[in-house]
């Protein structure tokens, strides 16, 4: 086995991209929300969200325009459960964290009912554009709720600060912060995938496994330092409204540009993993999430892995 120095310089760069970026993109974000006057979880269920979640959106695009937008929905699933089952899990081992039930109660629903109605489109085999098109519909009722949230938000706790200098140093912030983040990402998927491919791993691994982590190196980041940071609600929020960002307007997007082809056996593994890791996620009476449930999270990401793979194999995998 031999592995390329250009593959370990793409790792490399990749962790210290992710470092410098996940720092200032939770800074924007922090500063977004204070201008805003709106509370932390919502910016991040939302805008922060959004921006993680860009690399989905590019990869559904590009495949379904290439006329294969199993791709997209593939990488767009897998997210999924990247991001609550492993990421969320490996974030709790640092510790608990405690989240109020009431502002995470309306996106957690619809984070379990998105998956079901993708289920449900699943079931004749084909997502069609018409479906496409009732995600990106729901994504922008969704968006508009988010509005009418944030105005009831800035409106009980004053006017947005007048600081302008202020407001475009958050939104640089950000914006330098995302597209480290997205660079990083880009670069663990080349390092990564080289160095699996000088080890003889199969392709289908390689995509299963680097692709959807690589894709979803973003949030990883931005969970990790916002825990570091005191801003659990930041990491939390972002990795559930990433999750509704996937499912409606990636996959929305990709089936809207070309029917995606949809056996239900080839996504009720993701689908399903990704609802348990989802109801995992709910904070207890107290409001808290222990650090055990993230061991139950780390599990179920193990068992998706195993699940995917033994379910690929011997079609996928010889």
């Amino acid at each position: 086995m031999s592995i390329a120095t250009p593959d370990l310089i793409a790792l490399v760069g990749a962790i210290i991209l992710a470092a410098i970026g996940g720092e200032a993109f939770l800074k924007g974000v922090l500063g977004v929300s204070g201008w805003l006057r709106v509370p932390k979880l919502l910016v991040a269920t939302t805008l922060a969200a959004f921006a993680t979640s860009s690399p989905e959106l590019t990869v559904s695009s590009v495949a379904a325009l290439a006329g294969k937008p199993e791709i997209g929905l593939g990488d767009a699933l897998g997210s999924n459960v990247v991001n609550i089952a492993l990421i969320l899990g490996m974030a709790l081992l640092f510790g608990g964290i405690r989240l109020a039930r009431g502002e995470l109660a309306r996106d957690f629903a619809l984070a379990l009912a998105v998956p079901i109605v993708t289920l449900i489109m699943a079931f004749d085999g084909v997502i069609e554009r018409w479906e496409g098109g009732l995600l990106l519909a729901a994504f922008v009722v969704w968006m508009a709720f988010f509005v009418v949230r944030a105005g009831r938000a800035a409106r009980e706790t004053g006017d947005p600060a007048a600081d302008t200098g202020h407001h475009v140093r958050a939104v640089l912030l950000g914006c330098i912060g995302l597209a480290a983040l997205i660079a990083s990402g880009r670069l663990f998927v080349e390092g990564a995938s080289g160095i699996a491919s000088a080890s003889g791993v199969h392709p289908y691994i390689v995509g299963a496994v680097v692709v959807a982590i690589g894709t979803s190196l973003p949030e990883f980041v931005t969970m990790l330092v916002a825990r570091l940071r005191g801003h659990d609600e930041v990491g939390v929020g972002t990795l559930l409204g990433s999750n509704l960002f996937n499912g409606l307007a990636v996959i929305g997007t990709a089936a809207a540009i070309h029917p995606i082809r949809a056996p239900l056996e080839e996504i009720a593994i993701a689908t399903g993993f990704g609802i348990l890791a989802v109801l995992l996620m709910w904070p207890g009476r107290s409001g808290a999430i222990g650090r055990g449930r993230g061991i139950l999270l780390l599990a179920v990401y193990a068992a998706f892995v195993w699940t995917t793979l033994a379910a690929g194999s011997p079609a996928f995998l010889e």
